[in-house]
């Protein structure tokens, strides 16, 4: 059987400006963005979900662990209008953190991109212009290798990681 979906989800608001982190480990965020909110095909999946919430400040999951346990879990976000964190960092090279754009609300899932001053700095596409197919759908196109993606983030990702 598969590997369950993950997602970390809030169960208290989370203010707008929080930091989280540092980001532990090698940063490759968006490696393996799909243009498929869950991988695989489309059958009935077990998915686990992580809720954090504020502690005295501090942004915890339900055994109390600190970001620094699950934020390798958050999930890339594919476009701008399911982005609720984005990737900073303090200077080019440093440690990298996650910053909530805007207020999380309970129920929300967490999902991040790169600020645009850290996408310049590891070489990741800031925009990506959609096309529109034969149905009238946007798409974006690789302008390496023609590989269409519903979104613009994937196509990033896809460029930086892939083509």
């Amino acid at each position: 059987s598969r590997a369950p979906a993950i997602s970390v989800s809030a169960e208290s608001c989370i203010p707008a400006g929080l930091r989280l982190g540092p980001v532990p480990g090698t940063f490759k965020l968006g490696k393996y963005l799909s243009d498929r909110k869950e991988p695989g095909p489309k059958k009935k999946q077990r998915r686990l979900v992580f809720q954090v919430r504020m502690v005295r400040g501090e942004l915890v999951d339900e055994a109390g662990s600190s970001a620094l346990e699950w934020i390798g879990l958050i999930r890339a976000a594919r476009n701008s209008q399911e982005q609720t964190l984005e990737a900073v960092a303090d200077l080019p090279g440093g440690q990298i953190f996650y910053r909530a754009l805007r207020d999380v609300q309970p129920g929300e899932e967490l999902t991040v991109w790169y600020s645009n001053p850290l996408a310049q700095w590891f070489d990741i596409p800031v925009t990506a212009t959609p096309t529109h197919d034969e149905k009238g759908e946007e798409r974006y196109i690789c302008w390496y290798c023609w590989r269409t993606f519903k979104y613009p983030n994937s196509l990033k990702a896809h460029v930086h990681f892939h083509c």
